[in-house]
């Protein structure tokens, strides 16, 4: 017996370069790779930060390349290291190949996040092949050359996909329900039952294979609702040398695979969902990453019990390829941008990983009469056992015995007659493949647009003469498959040189991201999408087209039209920083994740709509137009907000939790489909969950006039995420005693140090909540108001209110800061009281917070309790020009208290000098005449004089600095509006899309003219409000400080009159 090769797995990292939303961006490269063999990755934000990894080969395919007169991209020069398609197919595929003609298993995994460039490495874009085809081809161009000697070889060709733990045959004509079963036997292993297999005598016959598997692929992404970035495509070539002189039998069985797209999503445990991990989707790649983690381990020597081949199919059909007797290859393929950090950083360890596993390949050779003859004597033994065996044990063996059989007629079949047999069907094949080529020529069509660009183009709709039915039903001319397509979905026309598209009843029909119920024109390059997400690429007649980039027209294009109609965009969202014009990567990152769920969303409505559940799903983006406790943006996410259209209850769902449910939905959809039960109990419901309590918005009350012991009385705007009004909070904050006596305006301090390390009493007392629209929506809701002051470790919440739309609160809540610190005084200067509102539905619990959490002194609340200093928070580098101007209004304030320190000092020491330059003059006055004196200076200098005049000066500019506050905020969320389009002329195809799908009109601007208004009088009011606000203080120190002087004056002259 021969011995086996030990080697480990060769493991390749390839970098492409950016891609448009990655240059969009602005992104910058974070991989750089030396000597072809170690790639190094930078931390953005810690640019000292890098890691260093070493593989068998780097590819630098990031930058250095052009396309050739074949469209192939090659290297610029010798200066360049770029690696091309060809580079890679002979490090790579060329070693598959080798393995293969030496009789061993060899196996190529493709790794890495969606976008990466697993397609593009393993199947390649149009000239430019990739590996598979690469490695087909070459293996026929060698067989050809090797065919004079004695020996005969056999190729038979395969193609799956496993998708939610199911394996789905692409070139098998039907579907069998739940997927073929992965079964094992003792000679071949794990196996696919029942799995296609096509004998192969040409390159030809393989490529309309992989292109009758793609279709395949394409349409089963299309009808079962599946994204292709979420399943794993197997290509096995089953390589056969048969050396007919000596009776032997090499065979080599070659696993080509792409594999779903590694990005790592958040648990769904950890975003608080009560229902199992999602589906099982992921649940592949969990466990190919615990299986290679296990065997990484062995192979440096630590004891492992387990490996977990059997947890998941794709690892049970990889079990040869880890670990077992194969010859195996991984590439792992990254981006370069620092957006993609992270994941990229991910990929680098998971192929480290790799790279440490042991396999033990043989070469797999066997005589070919002596196996025929072993199969013959066992199928005896096993006829002899079962004549000796009752009914309960004959069914294992007649099983047995039948495959047995089935493989010695296999073997004794000859291979011109299987090679026959295949040629009939790919003729068929053949011939449809040439007749949808000549009508592309002819015909306008419909092209579909997916996620995955390999499945892009695939399947194409001809819109022949006349009127076209299209929709599900089998008599329709143009028959459509995906979720939310009608029997009969729509009716397009071709007439008189033109196509018109007709939506039948309630059927949803969108054109150029905007929803059509009326019949339209349709127009060369429109985009047409059909049911809930069955994307299409409107090709018009021939005489219509020229040299047209369709590649722009991608799968995020069409989300993109859609999020604009929806009044999303980067611009919206914030992207942009005014002071550079560059994009805020994480406010990018939310508009792609806004623009990937849009699809999954209407996929889940559709599902809710078909299974009667009742649900409405919205995608909303949380934190839009909110900001923190200083002004600044808070971060932004994507969730998703669940409404019962019956109870009108409402949920909101992270991205996170709502992917975990819809994969959930699916498998009940699958099973409704199937015509199964889709009964389950209420907590198994994906579709279902306990009521919770629903932040509605917030507001900014503003604690400066706080720091001058002054009250405020304050109406705020509680506004939601999007800036628009949910409801009015009445809300006081009040200076006072330990006694919750209120301060006066006596007790005003005119500079903040003044109650350093003093004790500071305050009250916050909530009135009422006015015209609350969660209530009016919905009379039996309640809402409850939380805040949470300085340091406090929880939040506090009122009491919950009911069935009241202007809901009377009433409550009161007494703080103390015994030993007020710089830090709560600058908090208290610089920073708002956030008020956030709750919305309560019928059979939630009620919000509340634990009062041993609390500090208390006399009964109070403590705050200002810290007892080490905490590094403050760094200012972020984005500030409007407008809110720095507010700054420097708050800057000259300060400037001013200056002043007046300045003048009550000059004040002491004109005193002094007043009592230098008359000495001994008041020993003479009489004791009447002192009492006089002091009664007449007494009554000429009462307390409310000077520092409350100024106190009062600065209660009224602080007031108005609130009302300047609040109207900055508005004005930095006010977006242009979106327009409600419904005629064909006003669609999008005449709009030119800027920022990444901000939409800006060119041909009407009666839109725009409302908004620039708006904004103008907003702008407008702020800089007259902070003029006259700045104006009047100035003239009311100015008044101050001329009384204080002529009072010195005063009482200089009346000090020198005294005898």
């Amino acid at each position: 017996m021969e011995m086996p090769s030990v080697d480990s797995v060769k493991v390749a990292v390839r970098v492409r370069p950016f891609n448009q939303r990655e240059k969009n961006a602005g992104s910058r490269c974070v991989i750089s790779m030396h000597s072809g063999t170690t790639t190094t990755i930078h931390d953005p934000k810690n640019p000292e930060h890098i890691k260093t990894f070493t593989f068998d080969l780097a590819y630098w395919s990031h930058n250095g390349f052009q396309r050739d007169k074949d469209g192939v991209l090659i290297s610029t020069g010798s200066n360049s290291e770029f690696a091309g398609q060809r580079d890679v197919f002979r490090d790579l595929g060329q070693g598959v190949l080798d393995s293969a003609w030496q009789g061993y298993n060899a196996t190529l995994l493709a790794y890495g996040q969606t976008g990466s460039g697993k397609s593009y490495s393993m199947i390649g874009y149009g000239a430019d092949k990739g590996i598979i085809p690469n490695v087909c081809e070459e293996l026929f161009k060698t067989t050809e050359h090797k065919e004079k000697n004695q020996q005969q070889q056999q190729v038979t060709f395969s193609m799956l996909e496993i998708y939610n733990e199911q394996v789905r045959d692409l070139l098998s004509k039907t579907k069998k329900p739940g997927g073929l079963k992965v079964r094992e036997d003792q000679h071949q292993g794990f196996y696919v039952d029942g799995l296609t297999s096509v004998p192969c005598d040409s390159y030809t016959q393989i490529e309309r294979l992989m292109e009758q598997g793609i279709k395949a692929r394409t349409t089963a992404a299309t009808s079962m609702n599946a994204t292709s970035s979420r399943s794993h495509m197997v290509i096995t070539i089953q390589f056969k040398q048969v050396f007919l002189d000596g009776d032997l039998t090499k065979q080599s069985i070659i696993n080509l695979v792409d594999l779903a797209g590694s990005e790592r999503q958040k648990s769904s445990g950890s975003e608080g969902d009560r229902l199992r991990e999602g589906s099982r989707v992921n649940l592949s790649l969990t466990t190919l990453g615990n299986v290679i983690s296990a065997l990484a381990d062995v192979a440096i020597g630590k004891r492992v019990l387990h490996i977990p081949y059997r947890d998941s199919v794709l690892t049970r059909l990889l079990q040869s390829a880890l670990g077992g007797n194969s010859r195996t290859i991984m590439i792992a393929t990254i981006s370069p941008a620092d957006i993609c950090y992270e994941e990229t950083l991910s990929t680098l360890r998971y192929a480290e990983r790799t790279k440490k596993i042991k396999n033990k390949a043989v070469i797999n050779t066997s005589p070919t009469e002596k196996l025929i003859k072993e199969l013959k004597a066992e199928n005896n033994r096993l006829l002899s056992r079962l004549a000796g065996l009752g009914n309960s044990g004959k069914r294992e063996l007649e099983c047995l015995l039948a495959k047995n059989q089935l493989r010695l007629q296999t073997i004794q079949i000859t291979w011109e007659h299987q090679l026959e047999e295949a040629q009939k069907e790919w003729e068929e094949q053949y011939s449809a493949i040439t007749q949808e080529r000549q009508m592309t020529k002819a015909f306008p069509y419909l092209f579909n647009v997916n996620e995955d660009p390999q499945l892009t183009g695939v399947l194409k709709h001809f819109i022949q003469a006349g009127s076209s039915v299209a929709g599900q039903a089998a008599s329709n001319k143009i028959i459509l498959q995906g979720l939310g397509i009608s029997d009969k979905h729509a009716t397009f026309t071709n007439m008189a040189g033109e196509v018109t598209v007709t939506p039948q009843s309630k059927c949803r029909v969108v054109i150029n991201g905007v929803p059509t119920v009326t019949k339209t024109k349709l127009q060369h390059l429109d985009r047409v999408i059909l049911g809930s997400n069955s994307a299409y690429l409107y090709i018009g007649f021939p005489s219509e087209r020229s040299h047209d980039d369709l590649a722009r027209f991608d799968y995020d294009f069409f989300q993109s039209e859609l999020a604009a109609a929806e009044g999303v965009s980067v611009d919206k969202l914030g992207a942009v920083n005014n002071k550079d014009g560059k994009v805020d990567p994480s406010v990018l990152a939310v508009f792609q994740d806004y623009i990937k769920l849009i699809p999954l969303v209407a996929e889940a409505n559709q599902m809710s709509e078909e299974l009667m559940k009742g649900l409405k799903l919205e995608l909303k983006v949380k934190n839009l137009a909110s900001s923190d406790s200083k002004g600044y943006d808070l971060q932004k996410e994507v969730v998703v907000k669940v409404t019962n259209r019956e109870t009108q209850e409402v949920w909101i769902w992270s991205k996170a939790k709502f992917i975990n449910r819809k994969y959930l939905m699916e498998e009940i959809y699958q099973h409704f489909l199937d015509g199964e039960d889709i009964s389950v109990a209420q907590d198994d419901d994906p579709f279902w969950d306990p009521i919770e309590a629903i932040h509605l918005g917030s507001a900014h009350v503003w604690l400066q006039s706080l720091a001058y012991c002054m009250k405020l009385e304050e109406q705020a705007e509680l506004l939601n995420s999007e800036g628009l009004e949910e409801a009015i909070v009445l809300i006081n904050i009040i200076p006072c005693s330990s006694t919750g006596e209120v301060c006066g305006e006596d007790d005003v301090v005119i500079d903040p140090l003044e109650l350093l390390g003093k004790r500071i009493d305050f009250q916050i007392q909530i009135i009422q909540c006015l015209g609350v629209k969660w209530l009016k929506e919905d009379a039996r809701r309640g809402i409850q108001i939380g805040y949470k002051v300085y340091d406090l470790p929880i939040t506090l919440y009122t009491k919950p209110v009911w069935k009241n739309v202007n809901a009377k609160i009433e409550e009161t809540v007494h703080f103390v800061a015994l030993n007020a610190s710089h830090e709560f005084l600058n908090y208290l200067q610089k920073n708002a009281l956030i008020v956030d509102l709750w919305g309560l539905q019928e059979g939630c619990a009620e919000l509340n917070c634990t009062q041993k959490d609390l500090i208390t002194w006399e009964g109070n609340i403590l705050v200002d309790n810290m007892k080490t200093l905490t590094a403050q928070e760094a200012t972020p580098n984005q500030m409007a020009e407008l809110y720095l101007k507010l700054l420097k209004l708050e800057q000259e304030t300060e400037l001013l208290r200056n002043i007046n320190r300045a003048l009550r000092e000059e004040n002491v020491l004109l005193k002094d000098s007043l009592k230098a330059c008359s000495p001994g003059q008041d020993h003479k006055l009489s004791g009447a005449s002192r009492i006089t004196v002091q009664s007449t200076s007494h009554r000429d200098t009462p307390r409310t004089s000077y520092d409350a005049d100024f106190a009062k000066a600065l209660k009224v500019f602080y007031q108005s600095m609130n009302t300047v506050r609040g109207q900055f905020l508005k004005l930095r969320h006010h977006r242009l509006p979106v327009r409600t389009i419904s005629s064909k002329k006003d669609t999008f195809s005449k709009a030119t899309l800027t920022h990444f799908g901000s939409f800006i009109f060119q041909d009407d601007d009666q839109m725009l003219r409302p908004y620039t208004q708006r904004q103008s009088h907003l702008l407008k009011d702020i800089g007259e409000l902070l003029e006259a606000s700045l104006w009047k203080l100035k003239n009311d120190v100015a008044l101050i400080v001329k009384k204080k002087r002529e009072s010195l004056v005063h009482t200089k002259y009346r000090g020198s009159s005294f005898p």
